[in-house]
């Protein structure tokens, strides 16, 4: 209780250790501190006059959805319900002393002129809450802290007691009034729940949800939508309380809400998740044994026993659920659990398969029984697979039918493609199951996997034609339509007398009426096709492909010619013959007489001594 007072008080040291990051100095520390003070400043006032009024229930889901209770941080909420205490003391000038000095107030009715003195009790509620919540995440691996979370829920109590007290007060409206009550018996019955008080937790929380139901019915539908929501949160901790009172029937209302929800979130998770495996465990006690195929097969390991014990519960909540999300969680849930339960098979058929493999048997065709019960769970689980997988192949079918209206937010409308994926998968899991041991020689099985094979081939091609029409490929697509039906009169032929066991199966005589319409169309839309084929060149289309430069005699809107692509001239160019440099021959020469200059040409004179020195000097003629 000092630790909490501390951080609660003016000094800022006991806030700043709580809060995280949040106590820095940072620009994210400066917004988050402001938007608290604009949360701190004075609300209006309530519709009914004068009087004090508060959205207890809006400002609570509201503070925890935006500070950490998103991702179930508890440390994080307690931050800022400590952060946003010290701003409200500040802002009403109602501090608990100083930093050297705790003195203790209470808020009084006379001092209920500001509504923001009713949100400080529900401020110090809050925290105390989430500080409990916090230690009981740490309770798993310190059993020790469950003391200091039950002192911290009777602390959550003693303030919305406190807020109830004051809201009594003829200054607070009714609205307030009722949901000061609500609260505060939301907090006495996670106290109770913790001690196990099962009866007062029971009456705590039917107290409640009775006073959220009136509100919600008495309010507008966004508001109602509020208070239902609580309804729900606390239904599974109502029917969990009956039970341990001795409602045996609320057992199986817990299951349905788990599985309706995909799993129950909040402060009976954990114990319903504990309950319900207990409760398999009893029922498995007397499961010995499971027939399949006119096998029976002795089931002794009791996690498989506990897997097929809630199988049709499974099923039955999947056959029920209306939302397509609410089916995908339940289909994942049971693979996952599927999952498990092979693998505890497979740890146990090691040792088997050694026996086997050292023993002499006769009968060798014959599997054992664990490899029998292996195939059966490999079936269970290929077989819940192709049922997830047609189911969204439904969902996508009539996203595709509803595929004439706009997109919305930019998201991507479904398409054949997409459907033509799941149906591979499908496929690939038909494909499996005529291989697991055990199923060799089973005819029956083998035709009624043949059957279905068909059928999904028959829906495949019809979106791979559906595909084909897309881009005006109406050849392709009109010869995809006639395997479809030549698919589809295979089946009719072959179902005769498994039409009991295929009654799961998409109707093949939708698929032939489907196909027919489609046919005409496509062949209505080909002829169409071939006649605006012939159709002279419209002016805003290009084929030939030609550059700009040569069709400017001709006008045509080109959108190429503003991308980054353009088609203007023909680069690089191409070669162009040029006449060659001429070459000149001098032939006439040879033919030319040159006359004779013998006459001309001077006679070389003697040489000798006065010669050469005539020469040197210039003086020769």
């Amino acid at each position: 209780m000092a630790a909490e007072r501390q951080v609660a008080g003016g000094g800022g040291r006991g806030s700043s250790s709580s809060s995280g990051n949040a106590g820095g100095g940072g620009p994210a520390a400066v917004l988050e501190e402001a938007k608290e003070n604009k949360e701190n400043e004075k609300p209006q006032p309530g519709d009914l006059g004068d009087s004090l009024g508060l959205e207890i229930l809006q400002i609570v889901k509201e503070s925890q959805q935006q500070h950490g209770l998103r991702h179930g941080d508890f440390q994080r909420y307690r931050g800022y319900c400590s952060r946003r205490l010290r701003r409200l003391r500040k802002t009403l000038n109602f501090k608990m002393g100083n930093r050297h000095k705790f003195t203790g107030k209470k808020v009084t009715e006379e001092l209920l002129s500001d509504n923001r003195y009713l949100l400080l009790i529900l401020m110090d509620a809050e925290r105390a809450w989430s500080y409990a919540m916090q230690l009981k995440q740490e309770a798993n691996t310190e059993p020790r802290k469950r003391f200091h979370l039950l002192s911290r829920l009777r602390k959550a109590v003693k303030h919305a007691e406190e807020l109830e007290r004051l809201c009594e007060s003829n200054r607070v409206d009714a609205k307030t009034k009722l949901e000061a009550q609500a609260y505060t018996a939301y907090l006495t019955g996670m106290l109770r729940f913790e001690h196990q008080e099962w009866k007062a937790a029971m009456e705590a929380f039917n107290k409640c949800k009775t006073i959220y139901e009136k509100l919600a019915s008495a309010f507008t539908d966004e508001q109602a939508t509020l208070y239902n929501q609580r309804v729900e949160e606390i239904s599974p901790n109502i029917r969990y309380c009956a039970y341990n009172i001795g409602d045996q029937s609320a057992i199986s209302e817990l299951m349905q809400m788990r599985l309706r929800s995909g799993g129950t979130e909040g402060l009976v998770a954990e114990k319903l998740e504990a309950l319900i495996t207990q409760t398999r465990a009893k029922q498995a006690a007397t499961m010995s044994e499971v027939e399949w195929r006119g096998r029976t097969v002795p089931v002794k390991i009791d996690k498989v026993r506990i897997f097929l014990l809630g199988l049709a519960d499974t099923e039955a909540a999947i056959a029920q659920a209306e939302e397509e999300e609410t089916k995908e969680r339940l289909f994942e849930s049971l693979l996952s659990e599927c999952r498990d339960a092979l693998q505890a098979v497979r740890e146990e058929l090691k040792p088997d398969q050694k026996q086997r493999d050292h023993s002499l048997e006769v009968d060798s065709g014959k599997v054992s029984n664990i490899q029998y019960l292996h195939s059966y769970l490999t079936y269970i689980k290929l077989s819940t697979a192709i049922k997830r997988n047609e189911s969204m192949a439904k969902a996508l079918q009539k996203a595709l039918l509803q595929q004439q209206q706009p997109e919305e937010d930019g998201k991507r409308t479904p398409r054949p493609q997409d459907l033509i994926r799941l149906y591979d998968i499908i496929l690939q899991n038909l494909a499996e199951l005529p291989q697991l041991p055990g199923l060799e020689e089973d005819k029956s099985f083998l035709k009624e996997i043949g059957i279905k094979t068909l059928v999904y081939k028959a829906y495949r091609c019809f979106f791979i034609a559906q595909s084909y029409v897309l881009v005006k490929k109406w050849s392709e697509a009109l010869v995809l339509y006639d395997r479809v039906l030549k698919y589809a009169s295979e089946v009719q032929a072959q179902a005769g007398t498994y039409k009991n066991n295929l009654k799961e199966l998409p109707d093949v005589q939708e698929l032939i009426t489907q196909v027919n319409a489609e046919k005409y169309s496509l062949q209505a839309a080909a002829i169409l096709d071939a006649d605006d084929s012939h159709e002279t060149e419209s002016p805003s289309q290009v084929r030939d492909g030609k550059p700009l430069s040569e069709r400017f005699e001709t006008f045509c809107l080109d959108p190429t010619l503003v991308s980054k692509q353009a088609s203007l001239v023909h680069f690089p160019p191409n070669f162009q013959p040029i006449p060659c440099k001429p070459l000149f021959f001098d032939l006439a020469l040879n033919h030319v007489t040159l006359p004779p200059l013998e006459d001309k040409v001077e006679q070389k004179t003697k040489s000798g001594l006065t010669g050469y020195i005539k020469g040197i000097f210039g003086f020769r003629s």
